[in-house]
């Protein structure tokens, strides 16, 4: 760009070299120049005039013009629009200053960022590229570029056309490299966070599997069978993966687990895969051990044909069940497989109203641990939000109910433990996460992420068993456990609900009825 004192003295010198310019004047005599005919255009008479320049760059220069109107209206015109061209100089050259001032903030924005990089602060870093700066400074030097091609179309001297287009030059490669600089620093940005996604889900696996590696060189004093002496859910192991269900990989749905009371004599494994149809519970096994379980032998199979979804359970013996197209709650007499109990829920939900994410017709889901018998289900009152019952073992009538904050169609499952909700989502095709508590005794909800890989997609049956605090899942077909490890009381205890979160209902006592 050209010093201003030069560019002002180009400027000032264009009534010297443009026809139809302003000038300095002094009279010159006119006699050979009064015929209209005659008159020549005032370049013609200006054309060599010596000047001088003074000390502010300014060019002075003295021009003997005929004593005639039409050069003193030529003369006018001309040093308009000479004025004309240094102010929208002047504004130009302002407007200049303001996009270097504005590249030099965007510098050290830059240098900022860079700063945030090293910190590895993605949040400041996100927030720096949505900053006005770059759109307003692009909408500026776009104006300039108009300015400037403006500009040029109106000088007709080759001095003054080089120096816009040097001026042009300068303001479409200030916006090329605004634009570049935001672009790739953009995607820079992208790539970071990707980069950043990964080592962090590296690093959550490595803190996993070190805890795991410390628990097993460590562990802590095992749990008595039936025992509530821990401070909740601390997490679960990876599955094993016992084998498939003895009705074949036709059979996705169902449900499975440990008698969570069983006699002293013996240790009673169920096994209860529904029809191919996803709904219908038709057929269970019985197995006396677990080794009779994983060889097949000694076991009893039975055929009951009323049963609606995979929200079984066996509790002392005998089994819970959703009673087919109803709102009933069945019990079954495992000794003899005869049906001993029918009872309605209060206000359940049936026929696939309210049941899982991905686990059609589980509307009732029967659940057992140290504290007794559950049912977890929603009701119309509930807007679908899930609702947990203590039920009298013997008669099927609900002693206590409680209502949860989370919509039973967003949960993948839950189960209880020791008087505690845990309820699961799906993260992925190969993750779940058990994020929601809620503990009946004190009535307190918590947050959690504690991580669960399945083998495959659906958990479609859930039931922990207090006697060894394990697992038994229904995995598409597959039998799998996990082993739950606890927060021991010398650790830190259940943690309280978090500021913010809303409170809880109370137990709602209900009065028993009989039929």
């Amino acid at each position: 760009m050209q010093p201003i004192p030069t560019l002002l003295t180009t400027l000032l010198l264009l009534p010297l070299v443009l026809p139809g310019q302003p000038q300095s004047i002094k009279e010159k005599s006119a006699s050979s120049y009064m015929n209209g005919s005659q008159i020549e255009p005032i370049h013609e008479l200006i054309r060599g005039v010596p000047g001088s320049m003074d000390e502010d760059g300014i060019c002075h220069c003295v021009v003997y013009l005929p004593n005639n109107a039409i050069y003193l209206q030529q003369l006018e015109k001309l040093q308009s629009t000479a004025q004309e061209l240094m102010d929208k100089y002047e504004q130009e050259l302002s407007r200049v200053s303001e996009y270097a001032s504005a590249i030099e903030d965007q510098e050290n924005q830059i240098l900022e960022m860079n700063s945030a990089l090293k910190s590895r602060d993605p949040t400041f870093l996100a927030s720096s590229y949505d900053f006005p700066a770059f759109d307003l400074l692009r909408l500026e030097l776009e104006g300039a570029q108009e300015l400037v091609a403006q500009l040029k179309t109106k000088g007709r001297v080759s001095g003054v056309r080089d120096l816009l287009h040097e001026l042009q030059s300068q303001v479409a490669n200030a916006s090329l490299t605004l634009k570049l600089l935001a672009d790739s620093d953009k995607h820079s940005f992208r790539a970071l966070r990707q980069e950043v996604d990964v080592l962090e889900s590296r690093l959550h696996e490595c803190e996993r599997e070190k805890e795991q590696e410390e628990t097993s060189i460590h562990p802590d004093p095992p749990l008595s069978p039936g025992s509530c002496a821990h401070g909740g859910l601390q997490k679960v192991s990876r599955p094993l993966v016992v084998q498939l269900n003895w009705r074949g990989f036709s059979y996705k749905a169902g449900a499975w687990g440990r008698d969570s009371a069983p006699s002293p004599a013996s240790s009673l494994y169920w096994v209860a895969p529904l029809r191919a149809d996803g709904r219908y519970f038709d057929y269970y096994r019985l197995h006396k051990s677990y080794d009779d379980l994983v060889l097949l032998k000694n076991y009893e199979q039975w055929k009951m044909g009323y049963g609606d979804g995979s929200g079984n359970t066996v509790y002392k013996n005998f089994m819970y069940f959703n009673y087919y197209g109803t709102d009933e709650m069945a019990k079954v007499d495992l000794s003899s497989n005869s049906l001993v109990l029918r009872r309605p829920l209060p206000g359940a939900t049936y026929n696939n109203r309210f049941s899982y994410a991905g686990v059609p017709w589980k509307d009732l889901d029967f659940a057992s641990d140290e504290k007794g018998l559950w049912v977890l289900y929603a009701t119309e009152e509930s807007k679908g939000n899930l609702v947990v019952s203590l039920l009298n073992a013997s008669t099927l009538e609900v002693e206590k109910t409680w209502r949860t904050s989370q919509y039973k169609p967003a949960l993948s499952g839950a189960f209880m433990a020791c008087g505690v909700l845990y309820a699961l989502r799906s993260l992925s095709t190969r993750q779940e996460e058990i994020f929601y508590a809620f503990d009946t005794t004190t009535g307190q909800e918590l947050q959690l992420s504690i991580l669960l890989d399945k083998m495959l997609e659906t958990l479609q049956g859930i039931n922990y068993c207090p006697l060894d605090h394990k697992l038994y899942v229904y995995n598409d077909g597959y039998l799998v456990n996990y082993d739950l490890s606890f927060v021991t009381l010398k650790s830190r205890p259940l943690a309280k609900r978090p500021s913010g979160t809303p409170a809880p209902p109370k137990a709602v006592k209900r009065k028993a009825s009989r039929t």
